[in-house]
C-alpha cells in the first residue's frame, strides 16, 4: 500500500477513535441524566423536613420574581410563590417591576392584596434610590435590564438565603421546603448531610396551545392577559427542554463535571455571592473586577447572570459545601402560549450568544449531541474502526453506515418519546385544588391532553432539523441579541453593550400617541 494510503487511512481512523470517545461520552452523560429522570420523576419525592423544624431552626428565605409584560399563566406562577407550605413568618416575597406603566403591575399588585397574610412587597425599579434618587445616577449598574430590576429587592432582603425566579414559572407548594433542604443538607430525623452552595430546579415548558381560549384564559386574570394565540414555536421549546436540555442538564449536574444552569430557580445564600463578588476575598476574580460592585450587582454588565453566577459558585472556593445540587423530581414549570418560531429560534440564539464565550469549548462541541451528528459519529465509527469489523462483522460500507445511522435514529426518538411522555405526566409534583390545568400534567383530571404520536414526531422533528442551523447562526453569525425590548451587542469578555435603536422608540411613541398600544405590545415580547 502506497505510504500517502497509510497515512489517509490512519487519519480516517483517528478521526473514527475521535467519534467513538465522543459518542461514548454522549452516551454516558444523556444515560445518566435518562436514569435520574425516571428515577426522580415518577412519584412526588419525601415532604421537605425544614418546615417541620423548630422556629429558630427554619432557615429565612427572601423570594424575588423579577416580571416584565404579561403572559399566559402569569397570575397562577406568582400565586405558586404564595402558596407554599413553608412558615410564613419564615418566607419574604419581593416582587419587582420596571415601572408602574408596566401591565405586569397591576396584576402583581392584585397577588400581594389577595394574599394579605404574606410578607410581600413590590418594588419599582423607577422608585430605586441608587438609579433615580438624589444620591442616584441611572448608570450606576450596567445594561443589564433585570439585574437593574431586582437590584433594590435584593439589597433590602431578609435573612441571609436567596431564591431567585422568574415570573413566568410555577412551582410545586413544597419547593421551597426542598430548596432549603438540599441547600443545607437537612434529611429526616434530624440527620444533616453536607450543604451546597447552589440549589436550583429542572425547567419544563408546557405549551398550552391547543386548550381552546375560554379554558386558557382561566390561567389569567380576568382580562389582565393577552389571548391564546396559535403558534408552534411553543411545541419547539417544550420539546427542546423536555429531551435534550432535560437529559443533559440532568446528567452533567449528576456527574459534576461542568456548570449547569439555566436560572429559572434557583437558591443561594447572599452571604456566599457578596463573599465570590469581591476581589479581595476571592482569588477567582480578576483586578478588573474590582470596580463591578457586589452581589447581584456585580453582573448587571453582562445578560446570562444566571449562568455567571452558577459558574461562580462552581468555580470559586467554600470549604464545607458541595457545589451545584440539583433538586431532583421538583421541576419548574413555565406555561406558554402563541410563541412564533421566530421567537424560538430567538430565544436559542440569544442564549448561545450570550453563553459562548463562558463556555467556549461546551458551545463548540454542542451540534455532536444532536441526533442527527451524535448518530453519524456512532455510524462513522463502527463503520471505520478495524475492531469492530474484525469483532462483530460490521461490514465497512457506506450501506452499513446508512444502516446504523437509521437504526441509531429509530432507538434515539423511541427514547425521547418514551421520556417526554413520562415528563409530562409530571407525576413528581404535588397537586391539590389549587395546581393549575398546565400543571397537573397529562395523567390527572383537568390535566393537559397528551401529544398524539404524528403530532409529536413533528415537534422532534422540527427541533432537530433546526438545532444546526441555529447553533450555526447564533455562534459564526453574530453577536446581537434581543432582550427585554432592547437589543445589546455580547463582548468576547462576555459583558453587554446596548444598542440604541433610533426607529424604536419614535415608533412606540407613536403608537403611544394613538392609543395602539396593547398589553402584547408592551410585554417583554419574550425570548429569554
Amino acid at each position: 500500500m502506497p505510504v500517502s494510503d497509510v497515512a489517509m487511512s490512519l487519519i480516517v481512523q483517528g478521526a473514527a477513535l475521535v467519534s467513538l470517545v465522543w459518542s461514548l461520552i454522549v452516551i454516558t452523560v444523556s444515560s445518566t441524566g435518562i436514569y435520574k429522570l425516571v428515577r426522580h420523576n415518577r412519584s412526588p419525592p419525601s415532604k421537605p423536613v425544614s418546615p417541620l423544624l423548630d422556629d429558630n431552626q427554619v432557615p429565612h428565605i427572601t423570594l424575588i420574581r423579577p416580571a416584565k409584560g404579561v403572559e399566559v399563566g402569569l397570575y397562577e406562577c406568582l400565586a405558586s410563590t404564595f402558596r407554599q407550605a413553608y412558615p410564613k413568618n419564615k418566607l419574604t416575597i419581593h416582587l419587582c417591576v420596571a415601572s408602574t406603566d408596566d401591565p405586569a403591575y397591576p396584576i402583581l399588585r392584585q397577588v400581594i392584596a389577595d394574599f394579605p397574610d404574606a410578607d410581600a412587597r413590590l418594588f419599582v425599579e423607577e422608585d430605586d434610590p441608587v438609579l433615580h434618587g438624589v444620591d442616584g445616577h441611572v448608570n450606576s449598574l450596567g445594561p443589564n435590564p433585570k439585574v437593574r430590576n431586582i437590584s433594590r429587592a435584593y439589597r433590602e432582603a431578609k435573612g441571609d438565603v436567596i431564591w431567585m425566579m422568574d415570573c413566568n414559572v410555577w412551582v410545586s407548594r413544597y419547593a421551597a421546603g426542598r430548596l432549603i433542604d438540599k441547600l443545607f443538607g437537612f434529611r429526616l430525623g434530624g440527620a444533616r448531610t453536607t450543604p451546597y452552595r447552589f440549589v436550583h430546579q429542572l425547567p419544563l415548558v408546557v405549551d398550552i396551545e391547543t386548550q381552546n381560549t375560554e379554558e386558557a384564559q382561566t390561567l389569567l386574570t380576568a382580562g389582565a392577559g393577552p389571548a391564546v394565540t396559535m403558534g408552534r414555536g411553543g411545541r419547539l421549546e417544550e420539546m427542546f427542554l423536555a429531551t435534550t436540555h432535560a437529559k443533559f442538564y440532568n446528567g452533567i449536574n449528576s456527574i459534576g463535571i461542568a456548570p449547569c444552569v439555566l436560572g429559572k430557580s434557583n437558591m443561594f445564600r447572599k452571604s456566599h455571592l457578596e463573599r465570590l463578588t469581591d476581589f479581595k476575598q476571592n482569588p477567582v476574580l480578576s483586578p478588573s473586577d474590582a470596580s463591578r460592585g457586589r452581589g447581584i450587582d456585580f453582573f448587571s454588565s453582562y445578560i446570562c447572570e444566571d449562568h455567571l453566577i452558577g459558574d461562580l459558585f462552581f468555580k470559586s472556593q467554600l470549604p464545607g459545601f458541595r457545589r451545584h445540587g440539583l433538586v431532583f423530581g421538583e421541576v419548574a414549570i413555565q406555561p406558554t402560549s402563541g410563541m412564533s418560531v421566530a421567537a424560538y429560534i430567538a430565544r436559542r440564539v440569544r442564549w448561545l450568544r450570550v453563553r459562548k464565550w463562558t463556555v467556549i469549548a461546551a458551545t463548540l462541541v454542542e451540534p455532536g449531541v444532536e441526533s442527527f451528528l451524535c448518530s453519524l459519529h456512532i455510524s462513522f465509527a463502527l463503520t471505520t474502526l478495524p475492531w469492530f469489523h474484525n469483532l462483530f462483522a460490521i461490514s465497512q460500507t457506506w450501506g452499513a453506515m446508512g444502516t446504523i445511522w437509521a437504526s441509531t435514529m429509530i432507538i434515539w426518538v423511541v427514547l425521547d418519546y418514551l421520556l417526554t411522555s413520562m415528563l409530562f405526566r409530571l407525576q413528581s409534583l404535588d397537586m391539590d385544588e389549587n395546581t393549575p390545568a398546565f400543571a397537573r400534567g397529562t395523567s390527572r383530571q383537568g390535566g393537559t391532553q397528551g401529544r398524539p404520536f404524528s403530532e409529536w414526531l413533528l415537534s422532534w422533528l422540527g427541533r432537530e432539523l433546526l438545532a444546526l442551523p441555529i447553533w450555526t447562526w447564533a455562534v459564526l453569525l453574530g453577536t446581537t441579541v434581543s432582550w427585554r425590548g432592547n437589543q445589546f451587542k455580547v463582548r468576547m469578555d462576555m459583558s453587554v453593550v446596548e444598542i440604541e435603536d433610533k426607529k424604536r422608540t419614535p415608533q412606540l411613541l407613536e403608537r403611544q400617541l394613538a392609543g395602539t398600544t396593547t398589553p402584547r405590545s408592551r410585554s417583554k415580547d419574550r425570548v429569554d
